[in-house]
C-alpha cells in the first residue's frame, strides 16, 4: 500500500487523502509517519481527524508544544471531538497539568459517555490529585462499560486500598486475577495489602512471584527495599538493580528503582552513594512532574493568615458541628504523623481513619482560586454547614461507634482555621520534627507528583518556611485546648508521657495498649508502615547529620518551640 500511495502522490502531491493513506501504510509497518501526517494536515486544513492524527504524532515524537497546537486546531474545527479532548488530556498529564487534564477528560466523557478509555484516564488523574471517591466511581463506570477489563479492577483495588478498604481491594484483585491469571499488577496490589497489614514476608513472596515471571519488573524489584532494612547480604539485589538501571528507560520507569537503590545504600551506611541516587531520583521527578510554584504557595499562606483570624473563626463557628469525635494529626510529611496515629488508634475507643483528603478535595479549589485571583476566601454559612455535616457523615460511615476518629492527613495544616470554624470541638495534634530530618526524609521518598515541593532542596526549604509561618499563625489564633504541639523527638524519647498527654488532650483515659501500638493488626497505608511495626526507635533522630555536607539550603532550617 505504501508503494501505491507513493506512486499516486507522484502524480497528485496536493491530495491530502493520499498523504493520509501513505501515513496509515507507514504506521502499519512500524515506520515514522510524521512527514506524511504534516502534509495531510496542511492540505486538509478543515479536517479535524487530520489535525488529531498529526497531534498524536507530535506527541509520540515528544514535540509537546506542536502537539498541543494541533490538538487545539482539531478542537477549533470540532469542539465536540471527544477523542481530541482525551488525547489532549494525555499530554497535559505528561506535563503534570492535572487539573487541566481532569477538565479535558470530563469534557470527553460528557460528550461520549461510553468512552471507557477516557473514564479510565479521568479516574487515574483524579487519583493523582487525591480525589479518591471520584476516582473509585470512575473505575466503576469503566467496569460498567467493560466488566472483563482486568486493569480497571486493579486500579479500583489500588484506590480502595488507599481508602483503607482492604477486603474490598482484595476482592477487586481476585476478580482481576480471574480474568487475567498472569496480572502482575494485581499481584503487586495484593503484595501492598499484605505489607499494609504487617505481613512483610508474604508481601515479599508475592513480589518474588512477579519477578520470577518478569525479570524486568522494576517496580517489584524496588518494592522489596520497602519491606525490611537492607544489609550487605543483599548485594545480589543491588547488582541486579544496577544492571536494570543500565538499560535506557523513561524517567518514570527509572524513578522507583533509583529511590530503592538510595535506600539500600542508606541502610548499609554508605551515605554519599545513597545521596547520589536520591539526587538523581529527585531530578527525574522534577523532569517528569509539574513545576512547584513558590510564589503561589506564599500568596495562599498570606491569604489564609489575612482572612482566617480569631474573629473569623469565632463568627463562622455558628454554622459548625459540635461533635467531639473528630481528631486531626497535622504537620509536614514524614514528621511522625503515622506514629502518633498508630499509638492513639491502639486505644479501644479510637478509630484511625488514615489520610482522609476531605478538606483538600472540598476546599482546596476555593483556596487556589482566591490565591490566584487575589480575592478573599469566600465560604457562605450554607457552604460551611454542608462541609461540617459532610465530614461528620464521612466519619460515621467509617466508624459508627468510636468515641474519636483520627484523620492524619498531614497537609490539613493548611485547613486548620477552616477545621476550627467547622468543628469547634475537634482536637488538632501538630507533629513537629527537626526540619532537617523532616525534609531529608521527604526527599528520600517517592511521592505523588501533586507534592511538587518534594523533589528540590530549595523548594523544600521554602515550603517548610511557609508551613512554619502558617503554624505560628494557628498557634496564636487557636486555644491550647484545640491545638497541641507534639515533638517527634520527645515522643520517641518518652513515649508513655507523650502518649498520655495526647490521650488527655483528646479527652480519653489512659490505656496501656497504646504502648504496644506496633503489635496492632490495623492496616498502615503510608511509607512508614514498616517502621511503625518495629516499635519505638530513636535511630531516625538526628539522621540529618549523616548527610550534613549535602544539606544545602536545609542546613539553616530550625524548628520553632
Amino acid at each position: 500500500m505504501e508503494r501505491c500511495a507513493g506512486e499516486l502522490l507522484d502524480d497528485d502531491s496536493d491530495n491530502g487523502l493520499l498523504w493520509q493513506l501513505l501515513a496509515i501504510s507507514q504506521q502499519r509497518t512500524g515506520k515514522e509517519a510524521l512527514h506524511a501526517l504534516q502534509q495531510a494536515a496542511r492540505r486538509l486544513p478543515g479536517d479535524s481527524v487530520a489535525q488529531l492524527n498529526l497531534a498524536n504524532a507530535w506527541a509520540r515524537a515528544g514535540r509537546l508544544e506542536d502537539a498541543e497546537a494541533s490538538y487545539g486546531a482539531a478542537l477549533t474545527l470540532r469542539p465536540d471531538f471527544a477523542e481530541a479532548h482525551a488525547n489532549l488530556a494525555e499530554l497535559q498529564l505528561e506535563q503534570g497539568r492535572f487539573e487541566q487534564a481532569v477538565a479535558s477528560l470530563r469534557r470527553a466523557v460528557a460528550l461520549k459517555p461510553e468512552f471507557a478509555e477516557a473514564h479510565m484516564a479521568l479516574a487515574g488523574a483524579l487519583r493523582s490529585i487525591g480525589h479518591l471517591d471520584a476516582a473509585a466511581s470512575g473505575y466503576r463506570r469503566v467496569l460498567e462499560l467493560q466488566p472483563e477489563f482486568a486493569p480497571a479492577h486493579v486500579e479500583l483495588a489500588t484506590v480502595l486500598r488507599l481508602q483503607r478498604r482492604g477486603p474490598d481491594a482484595e476482592r477487586s484483585c481476585r476478580r482481576a486475577l480471574e480474568i487475567d491469571p498472569k496480572s502482575s499488577a494485581a499481584l503487586a496490589v495484593l503484595a501492598e495489602l499484605r505489607a499494609d497489614a504487617g505481613q512483610f514476608t508474604q508481601a515479599e513472596e508475592l513480589y518474588r512471584r512477579i519477578i520470577a515471571s518478569d525479570e524486568n519488573a522494576l517496580d517489584s524489584w524496588a518494592a522489596l527495599t520497602r519491606l525490611r532494612r537492607m544489609s550487605d547480604v543483599d548485594a545480589e539485589w543491588l547488582a541486579t538493580a544496577e544492571r536494570l538501571l543500565a538499560a535506557p528507560r523513561p524517567a518514570r520507569r527509572e524513578l522507583p528503582l533509583r529511590y530503592a537503590i538510595g535506600k539500600y545504600f542508606d541502610d548499609v551506611g554508605d551515605f554519599d552513594r545513597a545521596f547520589e541516587h536520591y539526587r538523581r531520583a529527585n531530578a527525574l521527578s522534577v523532569q517528569s512532574g509539574p513545576p512547584h510554584d513558590r510564589a503561589l504557595l506564599s500568596r495562599a499562606v498570606d491569604l489564609i493568615i489575612r482572612t482566617q483570624d480569631r474573629d473569623w473563626i469565632a463568627r463562622k463557628q455558628a454554622a459548625g458541628h459540635l461533635s467531639a469525635r473528630p481528631v486531626f494529626i497535622v504537620g509536614m510529611l514524614r514528621s511522625g504523623t503515622t506514629l502518633a496515629e498508630q499509638i492513639l488508634a491502639s486505644h479501644p475507643q479510637v478509630f484511625g481513619a488514615g489520610e482522609l483528603t476531605f478538606f483538600g478535595v472540598k476546599a482546596a479549589a476555593v483556596f487556589a482560586h482566591a490565591a490566584v485571583a487575589g480575592c478573599d476566601l469566600d465560604f457562605s454559612e450554607a457552604d460551611l454547614r454542608g462541609l461540617a455535616e459532610g465530614y461528620i457523615d464521612l466519619l460515621q460511615g467509617l466508624s459508627a461507634d468510636a468515641a474519636r476518629v483520627i484523620n492524619k492527613f498531614p497537609t490539613n495544616f493548611l485547613f486548620v482555621g477552616l477545621i476550627g470554624a467547622l468543628l469547634p470541638r475537634a482536637r488538632i495534634i501538630h507533629m513537629q520534627r527537626d526540619p532537617r530530618d523532616t525534609c531529608l526524609s521527604i526527599y528520600f521518598q517517592q511521592f505523588e507528583p501533586v507534592n511538587t515541593h518534594a523533589n528540590d532542596l530549595h523548594d523544600l526549604a521554602h515550603y517548610y518556611g511557609e508551613y512554619q509561618r502558617l503554624m505560628r499563625h494557628w498557634s496564636a489564633t487557636l486555644s491550647n485546648d484545640t491545638l497541641l504541639h507534639v515533638p517527634y523527638e520527645g515522643l520517641v524519647q518518652d513515649p508513655e508521657a507523650w502518649s498520655r498527654r495526647m490521650l488527655e488532650f483528646i479527652g480519653l483515659e489512659w490505656d496501656a495498649r497504646c504502648l504496644d501500638f506496633h503489635r496492632s493488626e490495623r492496616s498502615v497505608v503510608t511509607a512508614s508502615r514498616w517502621q511503625v511495626r518495629q516499635g519505638i526507635s530513636k535511630s531516625s533522630v538526628g539522621r540529618w547529620r549523616r548527610y550534613e555536607k549535602h544539606l544545602g539550603p536545609l542546613a539553616a532550617l530550625r524548628r520553632e518551640s
